[in-house]
């Protein structure tokens, strides 16, 4: 049997840079490509502009996000995700399928009283 030994460190390194009420949210707004402030904020229901432009500086300064400046009137900013923040997205993909997993056995196993 494989031993799984888990690295609390990594752990909060993981936690580090996915953690938090609304990166992840961040993160799949920009698996399919680049998005400007306003779509994101938009497409994030719930998310203050205040909150997103501190997700969105976090993930940057960690090298996950790529931020692009276009000088038009007014500035267009765009959000990509970097060659590292690509690296993510098989975790998001499995994220979402052990989600769907999850949720339907938990789904089977729910009694229903009627």
């Amino acid at each position: 049997m494989e031993k799984c030994v888990i690295d609390l460190q990594d752990l909060r390194f993981i936690l580090q840079v996915l953690g938090g009420k609304w990166k992840l949210h961040v993160l799949t707004n920009l698996y399919f490509g680049k998005k400007r402030f306003k779509e994101l904020e938009r497409e994030i229901t719930g998310i203050s502009p205040k909150m997103l432009i501190k997700e969105l500086k976090d993930l940057e300064a960690i090298g996950i996000l790529n931020r692009q400046t276009f000088n038009t009137v007014p500035i267009t900013v765009e959000y990509s995700l970097t060659e590292q923040g690509a690296t993510l997205k098989p975790l998001l993909e499995h994220m979402k399928n052990w989600a769907e997993e999850f949720r339907k056995t938990r789904a089977e196993n729910t009694v229903i009283d009627s």
